[in-house]
């Protein structure tokens, strides 16, 4: 009983701690393997909705007024997706479907304002600009990459960039132009992305087990770090000068200090897989929770790991790295994205 009383205690004081920092957010959960995504309130860290999207809805983003994210949806291993799922974040609805061409199985995400959006798709090697509120793709660019699947801005939008997993590629996409620059060779199974303190872009290569530093503006590999344990997911930190990598073969995440360019802390996750549903990468990865979608919150306050093997977000301090709790939202949570705003509930 002193045990249950304990654990009451502490919940109510993480509802506490999390609501007085984040009163009226809203965390975004893709769920890939039921197509659909929760709308999550982070003040009690409650699903307050589940929303359809189109088949294996892979990332989602959210637009820079924090009311509608757009839903990659990526489509299954035998049927690519081409289209978007948009939500309104307030109303708790899917309030439109936008088509995309044929096999464009769409991934990475972006909003270039709040009706404007670019889209990696990964099944034409190419990168799509969108007009939210018109529904319909404005123009597409050629990376002529394979693979073309995580997207980050430059600070100050006029350009892309692309990581391309089957080539080992970071391509630099002109938007002003709406043309390709150039493909920077990072490492076998580039994935994972994030733009650092807007000079560096950071990529994770996943096969190759290391970290490729690259500059922006120059557009020059600065160092490539080494980082085994299939580095796919990238975050960035820049209050701390931190950049957060999930490992999903070593069912960890890493803490990098930016100046230093070096581990400064490990977590490895004791979690275990919660179904026996069958996942993307567990016949890969078969012996680990595979931590994949990582995000800040925008305060900078609390960090959310998605284990893709065990259909759960952990949540976890950002300033100390303790451990806050976990969160079950769909099967296979993978990308996410964050909310200022909160759902009108009755």
């Amino acid at each position: 009983m002193n045990r249950i009383r304990i654990v009451i205690a502490i919940w109510t004081l993480l509802g506490f701690l999390i609501a007085s920092a984040t009163h009226g957010a809203t965390l975004v959960v893709a769920n890939k393997s039921e197509a659909t995504v929760s709308l999550v309130a982070v003040e009690d860290l409650r699903v307050v909705a589940t929303l359809p999207t189109g088949n294996g809805p892979h990332e989602v983003a959210v637009s820079p007024d924090g009311r509608h994210a757009l839903v990659s949806d990526y489509g299954t291993g035998a049927e690519p997706g081409h289209s978007l799922t948009l939500v309104d974040i307030v109303d708790a609805a899917a309030m439109a479907t936008i088509a995309l061409p044929p096999n464009s199985r769409p991934h990475g995400l972006e909003w270039l304002d709040d009706s404007h959006a670019v889209v990696t798709a990964e099944g034409r090697r190419s990168l799509l600009v969108i007009d939210v509120n018109a529904e319909k793709v404005l123009y597409e660019v050629a990376t002529d990459q394979e693979g073309t699947h995580m997207l980050a801005l430059s600070a100050n939008q006029r350009q892309a960039f692309t990581t391309n997993i089957g080539s080992g590629t970071l391509t630099v996409v002109d938007l002003l132009a709406r043309k390709k620059r150039t493909d920077i060779e990072t490492g076998e199974g580039a994935e994972g992305i994030a733009l650092v303190r807007e000079n560096e872009i950071w990529v994770t290569n996943r096969a190759a087990g290391t970290v490729s530093i690259i500059d922006a503006n120059a557009l020059e590999i600065l160092a490539t770090l080494d980082l085994p344990g299939f580095p796919i997911r990238a975050e960035a930190d820049d209050a701390r000068a931190r950049v957060y990598i999930t490992l999903a073969r070593a069912d960890a995440l890493v803490v990098m200090d930016v100046a230093e360019r070096r581990v400064l802390e490990r977590l490895d996750f004791d979690v275990s897989a919660a179904r026996p549903e069958k996942t993307l990468l567990s016949d890969l990865i078969p012996d680990s929770s595979i931590p994949v979608g990582v995000l800040l919150s925008r305060d900078g306050k609390w960090l959310f790991v998605a284990h893709t093997n065990a259909h759960l977000i952990t949540v976890w301090d950002a300033a100390t790295l303790e451990y806050q709790g976990d969160l079950s939202v769909g099967l296979e949570p993978d990308g996410m994205a964050w909310s200022p705003v909160a759902v009108d509930q009755p």
